[in-house]
């Protein structure tokens, strides 16, 4: 072999060739990435199941995928394509924001003239709205989250933090989180707040640094930079405009009741400057579309995270539990009447459930959950939810299943 010859690519799962790392962390690299089937380069994000399990961060990864698979049809939210799994990886595929960090930028130019501002500014806007009109709540809205495409629009990205409708009690927050100096003073106090309101907190933050290129409140003492928040004790450079100062001043309000949200901030004069007749109609939008419309066709991520019973901690199981899924090529009514017939067959005892037909025999309980994620797809999930089931048991059953499957999908894993 030639000495001077490229070692050959990595092929990850026999769908994406591995180039360079784009950058690493505690839990994950970020490669560069082409996919072997369109020719599109991409992100992966490659996560160490044992360290993110020994350190308790697998929350906040099921977290991020879900938040960002609900707001991938926003174009300024970082698109995630695809999750896979093996036993010791889990692989996120996303978007190649090639333009980079924002934060990279300002550190290179020092601050942006206000037009250039108000541009990221309006996209940033865009999607928390968005973002917050399909229940999410960022919560750590900073410039090295704000990346730029290889045209230089704005992609929020890192939800790992973010809050769900799940997460709300009484209608409010309660966890602080996020980074002290674009945190809102409610969050760090630990009273409950609304996760719009802090982010609408860290927009004017960021508002501040694109045009002065540095943040308002800094000081190495937490507690001297909240006193500086309360006193609101900043100053304004001489170049920013009246309209801008204005826009900053009331989303820098510490209280959440009276600081002006993103929402109201879009609406202002100095907002709607040179926004495109696309960028207004779709920041005209008043509700959320459901998160996922039954249409003609559904990738392999719906497949994966688009019903609430294909439950995404699976993806952190040690161990491999008995479980199967796969698309059937009959309706869910039809799957769960022939999930009962052979239950019954096989000797267990049928409920039928909100989670799906259960089959139990002694302490051991099998789910089947059948899902229309699309027009005429339909997936099913068959799972030991409790105890423990033997090999023959779970194989007939796994069999007879066989008369309403379309295709199996890959072990889960």
């Amino acid at each position: 072999m030639d000495s001077n010859q490229s070692p050959p690519a990595k092929i990850l799962l026999g769908k994406y060739e591995l180039g360079r790392r784009l950058g690493s962390g505690s839990f994950a690299k970020v490669h560069l990435a082409r996919s072997i089937a369109t020719n599109d380069l991409v992100a992966v994000k490659i996560i160490d199941k044992k360290k993110t399990i020994d350190s308790n961060m697998e929350p906040r990864i099921i977290r991020e995928i879900d938040a960002m698979r609900r707001l991938r049809d926003h174009p300024n939210v970082l698109k995630i394509h695809e999750v896979m799994a093996t036993r010791s990886k889990i692989y996120i595929v996303m978007e190649l924001a090639s333009g980079g960090e924002l934060f990279s930028k300002l550190l290179r130019r020092g601050r942006l003239p206000e037009s250039a501002a108000r541009r990221y500014f309006q996209q940033l806007a865009s999607a928390l709205r968005f973002s917050h009109l399909h229940g999410v709540a960022h919560r750590d809205v900073k410039p090295q989250n704000l990346l730029l495409d290889r045209e230089g629009n704005l992609k929020v990205s890192d939800f790992g933090l973010s809050a769900l409708p799940e997460h709300l009690r009484n209608g409010l927050l309660h966890t602080a989180c996020g980074t002290p100096a674009y945190t809102a003073p409610e969050v760090i106090s630990r009273r409950g707040y609304d996760g719009g309101k802090a982010d609408a907190w860290s927009c004017g933050v960021i508002l501040f640094v694109l045009l002065v290129g540095e943040v308002p409140f800094d000081d190495s003492n937490i507690a001297s930079m909240y006193r500086k928040i309360q006193r609101r004790d900043y100053k304004f450079p001489s170049w920013i405009s009246k309209q801008a100062r204005s826009v900053i001043y009331q989303m820098l309000d510490p209280n959440p009741v009276t600081r002006m949200g993103i929402e109201a901030v879009m609406k202002t004069a100095w907002f709607k400057k040179s926004l495109t007749g696309s960028e207004l109609d779709f920041n005209n939008i008043l509700e959320p579309e459901p998160v996922m419309e039954k249409s003609s066709s559904v990738t392999a991520f719906d497949l994966i995270s688009l019903s609430s019973g294909l439950d995404l901690s699976g993806l952190f199981e040690s161990e491999r539990k008995k479980e199967r899924r796969f698309t059937a090529k009959v309706s869910v009514v039809e799957v769960e009447e022939k999930a009962k017939a052979i239950g019954e067959r096989l000797g267990y005892a049928v409920k039928k459930t909100k989670k799906g037909v259960v089959l139990g025999r002694g302490r051991t309980a099998v789910v089947v959950e059948a899902v229309e994620l699309a027009v005429g797809v339909v997936v099913v999930d068959v799972r030991v939810v409790d105890g423990e089931e033997d090999d023959s048991r779970w194989s007939d059953l796994i069999t007879e299943l066989g008369v309403v499957v379309l295709s199996w999908h890959n072990d889960v894993m």
